[in-house]
Order: C-alpha cells, then sequence, then structure tokens
C-alpha cells in the first residue's frame, strides 16, 4: 500500500519552493513552480503534480534548467506577447506575461502569446483554466522532446503535443479540456513501470517497434498517438502552434528533459479570446449548455467539474515522492 502524507496546500508549496531554491532555483522560479505543482495537486492531477517536480529538481541539479534564468518578454504586435525563458520554465514566464496578455485580450478582443526556450511546461490546463477565471476562452498547446511515433514511422517525431481549452461559466470556469495527443502521458508509461505493471494495449511500441504492454519495454520504444492517424495530425497542429509560432525547437530537435546538460528548448503557445457580440453571454449560456448535456448523459472531460470546486484544505501527498525530492535537493522531507 502507498503510504501518503497530509499536508495543507500552503505547507506544500513552502516544501516545494525549499526544494527548488536548494538546486539552485531564484525565488521567482520556485515560486512560480511551486504554486503551480500544488495547483495540479488540489485539481486531482498528481502525474504533473509532485511526481513531475523531481523532473525540475533533477534537471536544476543537471544544468537542463537554468535556475537563475530570467524571462524576456516583448511585444510584436499588439495582439502578440513574446516570452523567451531562456533556459528556464514556462511557469514563470506565463506568470510574467498572465496580466499583460489577459487585458490585451480583453482590449482587443484576442491575443496571443508565444514563449520558447523552455524545459516542460507541467500542467497544461493550468495556463487556459487561469484565463477562463478571468472571463476568456483559452486555447493552450506545447510540445517536448520527441517521445511519440505516428503509426508505421521507425522513430519518435512528436512528444505527446498536449492541448488545453477552458471557457468561463456563470460561476467560475464551465470548462476545462487537457489532453495529450498521445494514447496516454508518458508519465503513465514511467509510473506503470516502476510498479511493475502492465499497460494497456496500444499505448507504446517496444525499441523495435512492437506493440507492447510491457511498460519498461515501452519506456524504450515510443508512444502511439490516439486514433491512429488522426491523432498524429493533432500531435502535428500542436507542433506548429508550439514550435513554429515560437521560434521554440521542434520536438525532433529537443534535448531529453531527463538526460544531458541541455534545456529541451520548447516553446507554449497561448491564445486568449474575450467574449464579444453575440457571444457576450457566453459564460451564462456554456453553463446551462453544460448542464443539459450532462443531463442526457454526454460525458464532460472529469477536469470539467474539478475546475469548478474549491481546492481542497489539506493534499495527500505519495511519501515516497516527497522522499525522493527531499534527498535530490538535500533538504528534510516532510513528516
Amino acid at each position: 500500500m502507498t503510504a501518503l502524507l497530509s499536508l495543507t496546500p500552503d505547507a506544500a508549496a513552502a516544501f516545494a519552493r525549499a526544494a527548488l531554491e536548494a538546486v539552485g532555483a531564484s525565488p521567482a522560479m520556485a515560486e512560480a513552480l511551486a504554486a503551480a505543482t500544488v495547483r495540479a495537486e488540489e485539481r486531482g492531477r498528481a502525474s504533473v503534480g509532485f511526481a513531475h517536480l523531481t523532473d525540475y529538481v533533477e534537471s536544476l541539479k543537471a544544468a537542463r534548467i537554468i535556475g537563475t534564468a530570467e524571462p524576456v518578454i516583448s511585444f510584436p504586435a499588439p495582439a502578440l506577447i513574446e516570452v523567451d525563458v531562456a533556459g528556464g520554465i514556462a511557469q514563470l514566464g506565463f506568470d510574467r506575461a498572465f496580466r499583460e496578455l489577459s487585458q490585451r485580450a480583453k482590449d482587443l478582443g484576442a491575443a496571443s502569446l508565444a514563449l520558447r526556450g523552455s524545459f516542460t511546461t507541467g500542467e497544461l490546463g493550468d495556463y487556459a483554466l487561469r484565463l477562463a477565471e478571468t472571463g476568456l476562452v483559452a486555447l493552450a498547446a506545447t510540445n517536448g522532446p520527441p517521445l511519440m511515433s505516428p503509426p508505421g514511422v521507425a522513430r519518435a517525431v512528436y512528444c505527446t503535443n498536449p492541448i488545453a481549452f477552458a471557457a468561463p461559466g456563470a460561476q467560475g470556469p464551465a470548462l476545462l479540456v487537457d489532453q495529450a495527443s498521445s494514447a496516454t502521458a508518458f508519465v503513465n508509461i514511467r509510473e506503470a513501470a516502476a510498479r511493475g505493471e502492465a499497460i494497456p494495449a496500444g499505448w507504446a511500441v517496444d525499441g523495435d517497434g512492437a506493440p507492447t504492454q510491457d511498460a519498461t519495454a515501452a519506456l524504450g520504444g515510443h508512444l502511439l498517438p490516439f486514433g491512429g492517424a488522426r491523432g498524429a495530425n493533432i500531435a502535428l497542429i500542436v507542433e506548429i502552434l508550439a514550435a513554429g509560432l515560437t521560434g521554440a525547437n521542434w520536438s525532433l530537435d529537443a534535448p531529453s528533459f531527463v538526460d544531458g546538460a541541455r534545456s529541451p528548448g520548447v516553446g507554449l503557445f497561448v491564445l486568449a479570446i474575450a467574449p464579444r457580440g453575440a457571444a457576450t453571454d457566453l459564460a451564462g449560456r456554456l453553463t446551462q449548455q453544460m448542464e443539459r448535456l450532462a443531463g442526457l448523459g454526454v460525458h464532460i472531460p472529469g477536469q470539467a467539474k474539478l475546475a469548478r470546486q474549491a481546492p481542497p484544505e489539506r493534499l495527500r501527498l505519495r511519501a515516497e515522492v516527497l522522499g525522493r525530492i527531499a534527498a535530490l535537493a538535500g533538504i528534510a522531507a516532510p513528516s
């Protein structure tokens, strides 16, 4: 049985900040990443919460993340914000540009953010959800090092290339969709391998390109897209948004986020749209539509419900994960 620790969100964030600063993150970087990590846990996204924080701690130690990197923000056009995080993290770059992005979208009707030079982006839905909380419709896309091969292709050419979409409701966000272009997220394969568990058919191939349900063999192979070629098409669209429009590395050119001493240098694209004209009452209409669809038995993505819930008073976190982070950072683990 997995041992769990119960921590308040504040205590969990304080631990994360201490661990990150201990391995070279600036206070601003540590604050941005700790807050994003806790938000992921609050929404039940443990795979991109503290479990993924281990990757950041390890990468700070290995210089895959430059802990002192400061985002450089520019405005090439009134409705475009460019951010170069220069080997740092997307979370800090987005935090620095968030207010300007939100305000420009409301002033102009729409605005976009093109961020490059980043490690992984963590929970992609967080970027879209934060904008929906201000009344905006938001679309976010990101890429990463190659992990996924389209059907019939012998090598990985895309990352899991997720896409996220959020829209406002009458009482907070009415919808949050956050999904990968791959049949599953890489972290799910890695966690299954760590537990010695099999994975479902259709998730991955092994190093020889043969379908496998062995999670360890899958780590030596590639993930597969959901829906075959259609999922690969989505991955390509995401790649163009996240790398093409931002100037970031294409997935094929991105160094690993778990090995070496170079940043993946990948991108994040965010589009924020202000409901105007006939869409002025979008929040109210969307809330009613979600309720109507749910009443008809239509599956509404689970994140839609989580987006509207109040954050829990305490988080139940895996003791082994917190212990690993503490050991990497050379600090005491919570108890």
